[in-house]
């Protein structure tokens, strides 16, 4: 079923490039095989990480298929390729983050490995949620300072490039005006894939608020309460 859901007012705090148009990277090579760029370009005020190890350069255009991978998908991606690449494409702007579940490159071990990004960061006083867009194959586990925040659904989309999204949205009041660590994790083992874009911090609730909930019971309660009363005269 799609959810519309009302215009979203932003409440970044000080956390950056949550869009990832941020990016200073040349033109790519021929596609579908693009090059690798210092994570400073790609992916400015982020850090990423293949397993536990924290990588200085990410693709650039250059998904993967069986080994884990940390790929930033630009404007010159081939999107007719997007099928060999597991449905691997741009969501918005100019460009989004593919996360890649699979082999450890940085191993001879036969071992799989999750991919990951994370930024320090503290989230506006005013933050109600956290919200992001996501294709993905594999779940994709969200924390703020180690604590694991639950995305629900809140409306579903069709790319330019023809490919379904969903927009997530998981409630952040809690953490509101504290700092701390941001992480994205794709992280079912068997290689999979997470497409990311336009995260941001919201002023909208996920869920509605207990009192309005409450209201909502209440109102049901008086109108069965009425309901049997005129049955029964």
């Amino acid at each position: 079923m799609l959810i519309l859901w009302p215009f979203t007012c932003l409440s970044q705090g000080t956390f950056q490039n949550l869009d990832f148009e941020s990016a200073n990277v040349p033109a790519s090579g021929p596609e579908p095989y693009g090059t690798f760029v210092p994570i400073g370009s790609a992916l400015p005020g982020w850090t990423a990480y293949l397993g536990t190890v924290q990588v200085t350069q990410v693709g650039y255009n250059s998904p993967a298929n069986s080994t884990a991978s940390i790929t930033l998908i630009g404007p010159t991606w081939n999107s007719s390729d997007a099928s060999t690449y597991l449905g691997v494409g741009v969501i918005d702007g100019n460009y989004s983050l593919d996360l890649q579940t699979g082999a450890n490159p940085l191993s001879p071990e036969p071992e799989l490995i999750n991919a990951s990004i994370a930024q320090n960061g503290t989230v506006s006083a005013s933050a109600e949620s956290l919200q992001f867009e996501a294709r993905e194959t594999t779940p994709l586990t969200v924390t703020f300072n180690g604590n694991v925040l639950s995305p629900v659904v809140l409306s579903s989309g069709v790319s330019a490039d023809g490919m379904a999204y969903n927009l997530y949205g998981a409630n952040i009041s809690a953490w509101a005006g504290q700092t701390g660590e941001l992480e994205f994790t794709a992280d079912q083992l068997d290689e999979n894939f997470v497409v990311l874009d336009d995260i941001a911090f919201s002023t909208n609730s996920v869920a509605p608020e207990p009192t309005t909930l409450a209201l909502m019971l209440m109102a049901v309660g008086v109108y069965g309460t009425r309901l049997r009363r005129a049955k029964g005269a």
